[in-house]
């Protein structure tokens, strides 16, 4: 086909403009502005627009227009910087977002108030990016993302030090109604009860490490109506949750209260992270009564979310201070590879209205969590659809298995302290509950559970400070003696590929350590022991 030279004309002069369009359009949405602050060497009356014309403080930047798309501010390693700093509706783009971070050699830029308000605020932003800084309020609060007007995306906290905000104690729970500062934490998403209905979306949180604070990361959201917290039936329930939540690869220790709360989350992944005496408030008057409750990493009215390779211990709460904690209508949710140790409890849930639905702890092991009595739920709403499978518990206090309903407790190990006992519900055959192939040690056998084994477990050493204690001998009478799940999972607490179907959280094929296995008479006389002890507990339950 004949092209005339006009239309030619025409075609090139639109390809052209198309072009040009194009590449203005591009170099728009990745241009950046670099702001340099430099408490050292740096000058208010200089532009700030580059490292040799940096300013010295917050205050010295001249920001005539909006915050864009790529507009970045970097701090000079080894500064320290006043800074309480309110965003309000600044976002950058998923491909260019708004960056706060640091330049140069030396110790971490130290961002810090002194004021009972939080270092940044970050009111209905998207895409902001805050990396390689150490953030610090002896009176207030790390970051506090909040939303009133519309949802927040995609905002990211790498490689930030949060040390030294307020951790002494208290005699209440903290007040997360206003704030990262009014909470006493490194960083709060919204608040409870919420401001809005709007969530905070895709926060992700990396290589971040918090210490001598009180809290740490605390997710809130709305349940219902943005004052409405808690309903008055369950039908009132009407969440908005927050969606895409990933806590990686942090650090978090020496501090009064909690480490993390997963609050109002759909979807949210906590993953190789370490919790290390948290929860140091007892949480008692001096008279030994409760005054509140603190837990290291918990779940509140979440659903389809997971903490898991995370090492919990520690805690001091009196009246919680537990590793697994499914709270407030949470469901579907998982705990699954977590080392926990040297806590009050391994699990107390606090399920409300209908109770917790499909909530799921697996191949996670459990040391000396005997400080206080562990419970699958307390209160008769329950646990329903509740798996509990491939744990080893060791030198556990009282163990309850109560308040179930349509439930699996199978594979597990409990090697129990002396004189503690495993409680359970009689009638819980008729509630649909299936206890199958587990192993218990130094307690009677619950009667619930006709495929039970009470025996020496079989392990590879006995020191409780070292987890791989617990890997099987190849002699254990565990090995093998598992009922498979088919739980699409193909390693074990300790990493190894699961190649047999196992008692405990260890799924090899055992290792060379000597089994060290009782005499008839050993056995005996154990047993004897540990059914007197039972009826002794029962008759103190009773008259208690």
């Amino acid at each position: 086909m004949k092209v005339s030279k006009k239309v030619l004309s025409i075609l090139l002069a639109v390809a052209v403009f198309l072009t040009s369009t194009s590449i203005a359009a591009f170099a728009a949405a990745n241009s950046k502005t670099y702001y340099y602050i430099d408490s050292i060497n740096g000058d208010d009356a200089n532009s700030g627009l580059s490292e040799d014309q940096a300013v010295k403080t917050i205050a010295g930047l001249k920001l005539e227009d909006e915050i864009t798309a790529g507009t970045t501010f970097l701090f000079r390693n080894g500064g320290e910087y006043e800074c309480s700093v309110v965003f309000n509706n600044t976002s950058g783009t998923k491909e260019n977002p708004v960056v706060i971070s640091s330049y140069g050699e030396g110790e971490k830029a130290i961002l810090y108030t002194n004021e009972a308000k939080e270092v940044f605020v970050f009111m209905d932003c998207s895409y902001i990016t805050v990396s390689d800084v150490a953030i610090t309020a002896p009176n207030g609060g790390g970051i506090w993302i909040n939303t009133s007007t519309k949802t927040s995306e995609g905002i990211t906290i790498d490689n930030v030090y949060f040390y030294d905000m307020p951790n002494g104690k208290v005699t209440g729970r903290d007040d997360c109604s206003a704030g990262a500062a009014r909470g006493r934490a490194a960083v709060m998403v919204k608040s409870l009860p919420g401001t809005s209905r709007f969530p905070v979306n895709d926060l992700t949180i990396t290589d971040c490490e918090v210490y001598d604070v009180a809290n740490g990361f605390i997710i809130w959201g709305s349940w219902n109506e943005a004052e409405t917290p808690w309903c008055e039936t369950e039908e009132e329930i009407d969440p908005v949750f927050n969606e895409g939540l990933l806590i990686k690869n942090c650090y978090l220790h020496d501090m009064d209260a909690e480490a993390m709360i997963i609050g109002m989350c759909d979807g949210a992944l906590v993953t190789d992270c370490r919790a290390i005496n948290c929860c140091q408030g007892e949480g008692v008057d001096e008279n030994g009564e409760i005054l509140y409750f603190t837990a290291a990493m918990w779940f509140w009215g979440s659903v389809n979310s997971t903490i898991q390779y995370c090492e919990i211990a520690g805690q001091k709460n009196v009246g919680d201070g537990m590793a697994v904690d499914f709270d407030s209508y949470s469901h579907n949710c998982t705990y699954q590879y977590i080392y926990s140790h040297d806590n009050m409890r391994f699990m107390c849930n606090n399920p409300n209205y209908s109770g917790h639905h499909g909530n799921t702890v697996r191949y996670c092991l459990s040391v000396n969590d005997n400080g206080a009595r562990s419970t699958t739920a307390v209160g008769s709403a329950g646990e329903h659809e509740f798996s509990f499978y491939n744990n080893t518990i060791i030198n556990s206090g009282e163990f309850q298995f109560k308040n179930m309903y349509n439930s699996y407790i199978a594979n597990n190990v409990f090697v129990m302290t002396d004189g503690s006992t495993f409680a359970y519900d009689l009638d819980n055959i008729s509630r649909g509950n299936t206890f199958k192939n587990n192993c218990y040690y130094n307690v009677m056998t619950p009667l619930v559970d006709f495929t039970a084994m009470n025996t020496v477990p079989g392990f590879a050493g006995d020191d409780t400070s070292d987890y791989m204690s617990y890997v099987l001998s190849k002699d254990s009478p565990l090995i093998g003696k598992g009922e498979k799940v088919d739980d699409g999972l193909t390693t074990d607490f300790f990493g190894n590929e699961i190649t047999s179907n196992n008692i405990g959280c260890y799924g090899g094929n055992g290792v060379n350590a000597e089994y060290k296995g009782e005499t008839l008479m050993e056995k005996l006389v154990r047993l004897i022991r540990n059914v007197f002890e039972t009826i002794i507990h029962e008759i103190m339950v009773i008259f208690d």
